[in-house]
């Protein structure tokens, strides 16, 4: 029973001693140093903060993309020990101890020390020598800029590990399609493909730029299968399913979940709150929470409010009311009516608050029962303070003059009866008897007698003017005019009203509310509204001082200064190895004039390579080629502003596109031998120079040594570069 003790247990295993070698080397060049400099660094200042926020679990939003990213540095914070407390507010600023600089740099430098061997495996997978693919992963090892971008709390090798890592996974199950098809191996790598692809989105937007690129190579390989005679329809089906499965259904669900454990880790109010509903702000600890703790949920006649504009940017605000009348006549001449002025009022305060009041009757108390308003009943809203009621008129608004101004009425015994009466309308009601709801329910308010909507113009306008304290303008607009959001409303803070004396109202207007709204918002409900506030949200643009256009990544006609020693010449910059760019470049026109070539020549039935050889040409330019120009040419329609990192997911796609142009021109232009001689000898020298230009730039790669100033001006190559000389 036990005689298979008798012989030893023998374990065999095939190690490629390249991949090995090269992820140590890439190891070795990522992570020498990393805690150097013990500076901020760049956008280490940007990312930095989220981090903090991230260990003090404080929502935010960011507008530059989808969460994981940012967890995942968040993750080496986490690992380090990070505690959050650090004023990440000047680049250069030196770290306090108790920030685990190493920790939070790791992730990103390994992440860029595997592009190296990925880039290995990817030139093999599309059945080049492994001479070609450890040409690419050395390429990939000594280019600068891909250093430089690995070694700090940024993104980029972040996502370049997921681009890569996604296309080595689909071309691994695309070579086993033939003979391993609904294998182990074959679902591993078709799922890890989908995994990676939303992990690159979630990551940064860019990162569609592959995953559509693969989706559109998916496609068409299916639709090759779909001639294929010897599949039956059932297993064209199983096919179809497994992608959809894997590269559309997998990856969408991750990225949700991405949000959830975003939106489950940051569950504390914080400075980015006001940009969201008051909705979604009632479901965080602390800030609003904590003022509607308990609110009744369904808005009666008689009820106290504060209505918060929907939209909310450029500035939250609420309707707002004071006893100054709008001046009698404006700067520019034109009359008003001298009623008190509504303006929309960015902060909290007693004369936010309004009482809806059932037209029919003069209580402004909530009956017992309460009577809940629903949608289309009519109400007039009071001031709380001041007890006038909203109006609105046939008179030019002060700064909007084709909409309606809205007042307080004033009865000042000329021919201007009030006109207070206003319709509720629900926006987002799920039937026409929905009730009016705090906070849930967006409304809007219909002018009975104009059918004016009742409107936030100085959210997207100027202010009012001194008379009008700077305050934002509220007018009256026009149903015709279409929807917007600065015409919707919703309750934010709400308590029932019991005093029917003034005096005592005012009492209970200047009490905090104590009272919670227990409906939470579902998580797909603030998903949705933190992906709009994402896509829309916009910071604005200003011209940055190492901004560039895409046309200059091409040629690298910029670099970006990413830190200086405050006393000695060190200092690290975004360059890329010259040798290294031009190469590319060159590889890139030369792939592009033989694939026209090419296929001038097949159209005249003139065949200069094998099949084999132009189907390994075509898959390559497609996936090299293809991957450069989605990484790329999306920026010439970009309205942001760019900086030369942007360009290096390209870059790196670009670069894997040099070995493929040289071993293709090995194979089937050098014919002779005197030809391959010289050719090896022309590649030896092109390597020597690639590695010559990574030693040179190595010290403003790494930041050390300090260079002197003569060594300084022997590196700017070009006088586009801003290399930071100090005035003797």
């Amino acid at each position: 029973m036990l005689g298979f003790l008798k012989e030893p247990v023998v374990v065999t295993a095939k190690i490629n001693v390249n991949l090995v070698a090269l992820t140590v080397m890439g190891l070795i060049s990522r992570l020498w140093g990393l805690c150097y400099p013990w500076a901020v660094v760049f956008d280490e200042v940007y990312y930095g903060q989220f981090v903090s926020l991230y260990m003090k679990r404080i929502f935010f939003v960011d507008d530059s993309g989808p969460p994981f990213g940012h967890m995942l540095l968040a993750l080496g914070g986490y690992l380090g020990g990070f505690d959050g407390n650090f004023l990440w507010n000047r680049i250069g600023a030196e770290y306090s101890m108790n920030v685990p600089v190493w920790s939070l740099r790791l992730l990103p430098a390994l992440a860029g020390a595997l592009c190296v061997p990925l880039a290995y495996q990817i030139l093999v997978e599309l059945h080049f020598s492994h001479c070609a693919a450890l040409g690419a992963a050395l390429l990939i090892l000594l280019e600068n800029s891909l250093i430089t971008q690995s070694r700090f709390m940024l993104l980029e090798s972040i996502l370049i590990f997921f681009i890569l890592l996604a296309v080595l996974s689909y071309l691994k199950f695309y070579n086993l399609q033939k003979h391993s098809a609904f294998s182990g191996s074959w679902w591993f790598w078709l799922l890890l493909t989908g995994v990676a692809c939303s992990c690159a989105v979630g990551v940064k937007y860019m990162g569609l730029f592959t995953y559509m690129l693969l989706l559109a190579i998916a496609g068409l390989h299916f639709w090759h299968m779909i001639g294929d005679q010897n599949l039956s329809n059932v297993s064209l089906l199983c096919h179809f399913l497994a992608r959809g499965l894997a590269l559309i259904i997998i990856p969408m669900g991750m990225y949700l979940s991405f949000f959830y454990v975003h939106l489950a880790l940051l569950y504390r109010s914080g400075p980015h709150d006001q940009i969201m509903t008051s909705a979604f702000q009632a479901s965080l600890e602390g800030g609003l929470a904590r003022i509607t703790q308990g609110q009744p949920l369904e808005v009666a006649y008689g009820s106290q409010i504060t209505l918060r504009n929907v939209l909310g940017k450029p500035m939250q605000c609420w309707l707002h009311s004071h006893t100054n009348t709008y001046p009698i006549r404006y700067e520019n001449g034109r009359g008003s009516s001298h009623q008190q002025q509504v303006t929309c009022y960015p902060f909290k305060d007693v004369n936010n608050w309004w009482i809806v009041k059932d037209p029919g009757m003069q209580q402004l108390v909530v009956s017992n029962p309460p009577r809940p308003v629903r949608h289309g009943h009519i109400v007039q809203l009071v001031h709380g303070i001041t007890t006038r009621y909203l109006n609105t008129h046939d008179v030019a608004a002060p700064l909007s003059p084709h909409s309606q101004e809205v007042s307080c009425y004033i009865d000042y015994n000329i021919s201007m009866p009030a006109q207070n009466l206003w319709r509720v309308e629900i926006v987002n009601r799920e039937s026409d008897t929905d009730v009016w709801k705090t906070i849930l329910s967006e409304v809007r308010f219909v002018h009975v007698n104009t059918s004016a909507v009742l409107k936030a113009s100085g959210l997207s306008g100027a202010s009012l003017p001194e008379w009008g304290y700077r305050q934002l303008e509220v007018v009256g607009e026009k149903l015709s005019k279409g929807y917007h959001q600065s015409m919707v409303w919703n309750v934010e803070e709400h308590r029932y009203g019991k005093s029917q004396e003034q005096k005592e109202r005012e009492v209970e207007l200047h009490s905090p509310t104590q009272m919670d709204i227990s409906k939470n918002l579902s998580f797909m409900a603030k998903f949705t509204e933190l992906q709009w506030k994402i896509l829309t949200l916009k910071n604005e643009d200003t011209e940055h001082k190492y901004s560039s256009s895409a046309l200059d990544w091409i040629t690298m006609d910029t670099n970006i200064a990413y830190w200086l020693h405050p006393t000695s010449g060190a200092q690290i910059h975004l360059l890329g190895n010259v040798a290294t760019w031009a190469s590319a470049n060159t590889a890139a026109l030369v792939y592009l004039c033989l694939s026209l070539w090419y296929l001038l020549r097949r159209r005249r039935k003139i065949y200069d390579i094998p099949e084999d050889a132009w189907q390994l040409w075509v898959s390559a330019g497609g996936i090299c080629g293809g991957g450069w120009a989605v990484n790329y040419l999306p920026f010439f329609l970009m309205e942001k502003t760019l900086f030369l990192y942007h360009y290096l997911p390209a870059l790196t796609f670009q670069i894997l596109l040099v070995p493929v142009v040289l071993q293709h021109l090995s194979d089937h232009l050098c014919r002779s031998v005197l030809l391959k001689s010289m050719f090896s000898a022309l590649l030896v020298a092109w390597f020597s120079s690639v590695y010559f230009v990574y030693c040179t730039f190595s010290p403003v790669t790494y930041g050390q040594p300090a260079l002197s100033l003569p060594e300084l001006k022997a590196l700017r190559w070009k006088d586009t570069w801003n290399i930071l000389i100090r005035k003797q």
